[in-house]
């Protein structure tokens, strides 16, 4: 919802597609992934239109098996463009790729919506969601920015859902400016570019409200012979004890401050009418977690029931962004060949948390969850799991 593809030199799935490229190479495959460049709050038709364009540009007329995996609002787009029932603003011939189609990963995906697009669909929620993807990018690509600016940005953040409209909203631009000062210029441009993007269309935070997506469900339809399956990730609740354990660090303080924000304004579930959740919810998810999750647990981002479409491969304590890698890693050289291999040209870039949650997420949980996804995808192509004979 507020991610991004690649911008300046920091690529947002670089992790989950290493991953996979991984897991496909030790079953005797070769996996060639693309990722597609939208703007993260531009209607999920459009979205879904340029995935079937870059898929038509990049799979060649030959007989491979396709896959896509798609994170949060990208799960929208996946099962959109493999539909039978949904009428694209797209060339016929640009769809000519879809017998292929083997499967469809969504990953924390707001199949049933999620409350926080009902705050960003308001006027200070749109400069929250401005202010929140700057942020976004610059902690993950620069590491802690400026503790005054952020500092005074997460206040803000904080304060900006029950406020009069007017002094928050000036002081969240403010601070969103100071901090895009830290960006090389070149860099700079591209991520104003980004955001104005954001600013200017904002059609997918009115289609990813529970309302909105009560009738995205009732018209879109799965495709016969397609595999789909998801993943599902819990956040803890954010709790007093929780936030003292970060105020070592002031920038994971301020990181967990922002987190408790954004999972207050997700778990506003309305239970009676659009409860963000497969009927069937508590049923799946019981055997899977120790504790079955409360109707407002969500990833800080996209309630945990609304995430549901499909098998679940994997399911979990995490947040919206560790299941990409986006998560805190203490080792000082990762043990894994694969991992030494993949991001040999940006050693920094191994693991960056960004939402301090509290969930612990590590690298044995997100080699479990990517072990998961790609099974299901060599599944589907009738192939087993890698060392599986």
């Amino acid at each position: 919802m507020f991610g991004f593809g690649k911008l300046g030199t920091y690529d947002y799935f670089a992790h989950v597609a290493g991953a996979l490229k991984a897991r496909f190479e030790a079953a005797g495959l070769e996996l060639e992934t693309h990722v597609v460049d939208v703007a993260p709050t531009a209607s999920i038709r459009r979205r879904a239109a340029r995935l079937a364009e870059l898929v038509h540009a990049t799979a060649g007329n030959g007989e491979d098996h396709l896959h896509i995996v798609g994170h949060s609002t990208g799960g929208l787009d996946a099962r959109l463009v493999a539909s039978p029932s949904a009428r694209l603003p797209v060339a016929p011939e640009k769809l000519a790729w879809l017998p292929r189609l083997a499967s469809v990963t969504t990953m924390s995906t707001p199949h049933y919506g999620t409350p926080l697009a009902s705050f960003f669909a308001t006027v200070s929620g749109q400069r929250m969601l401005y202010a929140v993807s700057a942020l976004t990018f610059i902690a993950l690509s620069v590491g802690a920015p400026p503790l005054a600016a952020a500092s005074a940005l997460v206040v803000a953040l904080g304060q900006l859902d029950r406020a009069v409209l007017g002094m928050e909203i000036a002081v969240l631009d403010r601070t969103t400016e100071a901090l895009l000062k830290v960006l090389e210029p070149a860099t700079s441009r591209e991520v104003r570019d980004f955001l104005g993007a954001i600013t200017k269309d904002q059609g997918a935070m009115i289609q990813l409200t529970p309302e909105a997506m009560d009738l995205f469900q009732s018209g879109v339809e799965d495709r016969p012979g397609v595999h789909y399956q998801c993943t599902v990730a819990a956040a803890p609740s954010p709790s007093a004890r929780r936030l003292a354990r970060t105020m070592l660090t002031p920038w994971r303080a301020i990181s967990s401050a922002l987190f408790t924000t954004l999972y207050g304004i997700t778990s506003r579930i309305d239970e009676v009418h659009y409860p963000c959740a497969a009927a069937d919810a508590d049923a799946l998810l019981e055997p899977l977690f120790r504790r079955l999750p409360t109707a407002g647990a969500n990833d800080g981002v996209v309630p945990t029931r609304s995430q549901i479409w499909g098998k679940i491969v994997w399911a979990g304590a995490g947040d919206h962004l560790d299941i990409l890698g986006h998560f805190r890693h203490l080792a000082p050289v990762d043990p894994a060949p694969f991992w030494r291999r993949v991001f040999a040209k940006r050693p920094d870039q191994v693991h960056v948390d960004w939402l301090t949650s509290g969930s612990n997420f590590d690298l044995d949980q997100f080699g479990r969850l990517m072990d998961a996804i790609a099974g299901g995808m060599l599944r589907s192509t009738g192939f087993p799991n890698p060392g599986e004979n």
